[in-house]
């Protein structure tokens, strides 16, 4: 920082996970923070919605309205006022503190955040009792690595860098994923399975690992709740069976079950993008009981990660302060169904307070979505960073800060560290931080409690405040000025050598009396997909290509798609396409392409090459619809339809048709 300009950004050559380095993101984030772009002042609509044209207003004179329209909505029914956000930053003072308390006294609709990762998230706790897994700074003595719907390189560069290291000591990596990714492009193997068939994979695998005796029979009696049942249950769940299934052939079954039984030690990346099906649930169970059956769990190196968040252990309680509900019980509503919610809930949704998000770019079946921000009688609030497709739609607009500018304190779900972000510069323009706003906020609703008055500072001390073992030693101060600090576990952490799951028998559930309670099958099935390529369906002969939309490189979900460099880095939209495919559509490399379904379409170019297999079109994203040719993007064709467990969003639950634009 240079005269209160900020002029560089580099990572922390100190910090054991990252080792210094930065992703592309992250490394061109100056521009960001000085794009000029960047909202620098509150705004209020001078034009039809979507036309994204606004005026400038002064804090308090948008604060004076927000306040003014929530406190005549909350006094005819507070439920009709409804908080949209996601995770950010990741920080827990700028997306799950001062807002969760704000919304909780106002006594609005709670809203269920399951974009990303509820549908993992329930299948492990049904297995293994949370968010928790093996330490992935360990994947570098693996040597055995199943990347299993993951590309590294694009969403986890610091993890890959472990699994290069472990190939380089001899470690073989498989990829496990419908696409040929930048990072199945450089493992040993890549299994090109069906989108939604994981499960039925890991079912197989479970066939022959029981049929041969491929099994750690000690740790199995020790350490799991089940066998016998799930022995039994996977005898229907042949190899044969589960190659027809997943679209892929009997001996890579049966060779990679063979492997992970005999390779010790073994390690499976789990990621979310096999979750987001509608059988993500289960098939996340599914895979979550493998390690058990081998005894990966003895080795550090060796089980599985989806996410380590559970291992954090912050005050979320003292943060959200969910008492300040005082015993009402409003309604919930599911993100993954926020069109739906926006054009047919009872009674309708009349407020909406958007921030840490980009509804109308990342929610499902966007024109439902879209169809719901356009209502006159839907009053709309969007903080952010820039004018966002659903900025576009608000009444007033409010400029939020950057990393670089508030304080936050930060889990992971890809490492055991805590970290903390101190404002490197002044807040650009008049932006404020999100806490801030919902502090004025609820001064001007009345809100009293001494809890909205505690600094953002106050909020990190919170935080931190735990008794959770893994937070011992972990101190605001001291955390503030060296930046980062690894829970509080043993430094050769392996979590479950001995049992000690957080389920409520203390072991790995095969069998699982928490879901069974649930009116779900406790022992692990195959759940397929409803929109299946190849089924003997009027649908999937109408739409006949699965699609998926992973994450793009050089986008964050949403975030980064609005600058420049990296939209340059992405040259386009484009859909990636199997050459068969595009042969017997009379498609060829870089035609402009329809994709379509019932719920919607839009063109992007059509890259034809090996990468998805037969039967998968491919396109990364999120795009912003206003950088698209005709205003789309993928969640044009997803649906709201949701996962078994958890309610997450189904977006690779998708069948679509491709043809070329004359």
């Amino acid at each position: 920082v240079e005269d209160g300009v900020a002029t560089k950004i580099q990572g922390d050559p100190s910090m054991p996970f990252t080792d210094g380095t930065l992703c592309t993101k992250v490394a061109y984030y100056l521009e960001r923070t000085y794009s000029p772009d960047r909202l620098l002042y509150p705004m209020r609509r001078v034009a039809p919605k979507g036309k994204g044209q606004f005026e400038r207003i002064t804090w308090d004179a948008a604060l004076d309205e927000i306040a003014a329209r929530l406190k005549a909505l909350a006094a005819e029914n507070p439920e009709t006022i409804l908080p949209c956000s996601y995770a950010g930053t990741m920080g827990m003072v700028q997306y799950s503190s001062m807002d969760r308390r704000f919304f909780h006294k106002l006594g609005a609709s709670l809203l269920d955040r399951t974009l990303c990762s509820t549908a993992g998230k329930f299948g492990l706790k049904a297995t293994l009792g949370g968010s928790v897994g093996m330490d992935p700074e360990r994947f570098d003595e693996s040597k055995l690595i199943l990347l299993w719907g993951a590309n590294p390189i694009v969403s986890n560069l610091h993890l890959w860098s472990r699994v290069q290291e472990a190939k380089r000591r001899g470690a073989k990596v498989i990829a496990i994923d419908p696409y040929r990714s930048l990072s199945a492009e450089k493992c040993s193997q890549h299994i090109a399975l069906l989108p939604g068939t994981d499960g039925a994979l890991a079912l197989g695998m479970m066939h022959v690992l029981i049929a041969e005796g491929m099994l750690d029979r000690d740790y199995i009696a020790k350490h799991t709740v089940g066998f016998e049942a799930l022995a039994q249950r996977v005898k229907r769940y042949t190899p044969h069976w589960a190659a027809q299934t997943c679209g892929i052939t009997r001996e890579e079954v049966v060779q990679l079950a063979r492997e992970y039984g005999g390779i010790r030690p073994a390690a499976i990346r789990l990621n979310y993008g096999m979750q987001r099906h509608t059988g993500g649930g289960i098939a996340a169970r599914t895979i979550a009981c493998l390690p058990a059956l081998v005894g990966a769990w003895r080795d550090a190196a060796g089980g599985i990660v989806l996410s380590t968040a559970d291992f954090y252990g912050f005050d979320h309680a003292a943060l959200e302060r969910a008492d300040l509900l005082a015993g009402r019980r409003p309604r919930v509503i599911n993100q993954s169904q926020l069109g739906d919610a926006l054009t047919t809930a009872q009674p309708p949704v009349r407020a909406m307070i958007v921030y840490n998000n980009n509804p109308v770019a990342v929610c499902p079946e966007s024109d439902k979505v879209i169809a719901g921000f356009s209502r006159d009688d839907l009053f709309t609030v969007v903080m952010d960073h820039f004018q966002t497709d659903t900025a576009d739609y608000a009444d007033i607009v409010l400029p939020a800060t950057t990393q670089l500018e508030h304080y936050d304190v930060h889990k992971s779900y890809g490492h055991l560290y805590v970290l903390a972000n101190n404002p490197a510069i002044a807040p650009v323009g008049e932006s404020l931080p999100n806490s801030e706003v919902f502090r004025r906020l609820a001064a001007r609703m009345g809100f009293d409690e001494p809890c909205f008055r505690d600094s953002d500072e106050d909020i990190c001390r919170t935080a931190l405040a735990s008794s959770k073992e893994a937070m011992r030693g972990i101190e605001w101060n001291a955390l503030k000025k060296a930046g980062w600090q690894k829970l509080g576990l043993p430094e050769r952490f392996t979590p479950f050598a001995a049992g000690g799951f957080p389920t409520a028998s203390g072991k790995c559930e095969f069998y699982s009396e928490w879901l069974q309670k649930q009116g779900v099958d406790p022992l692990p099935f195959y759940n397929p997909p409803v929109e299946a390529p190849g089924a003997d369906t009027e649908l999937a002969r109408k739409y006949p290509l699965a699609f998926i939309s992973p994450p793009a490189r050089h986008f964050l979900n949403s975030s980064f798609a609005n600058l420049a460099r990296f939209r340059e880095f992405e040259r386009e939209p484009h859909l990636d396409m199997h050459r068969s495919d595009a042969e017997r559509r009379g498609i060829r490399d870089g035609d402009l392409v329809r994709i379509f379904n019932d719920r919607g379409g839009y063109t992007l170019r059509a890259r034809v090459n090996g990468k998805p297999r037969p039967g998968v079109v491919v396109a990364p994203s999120v795009w912003w619809k206003k950088y698209s040719r005709d205003g789309g993007n993928a969640n044009n064709v997803t649906s709201q339809r949701t996962t078994d467990l958890g309610g997450g969003a189904t977006f690779y639950d998708c069948l679509v048709e491709v043809q070329k634009v004359a």
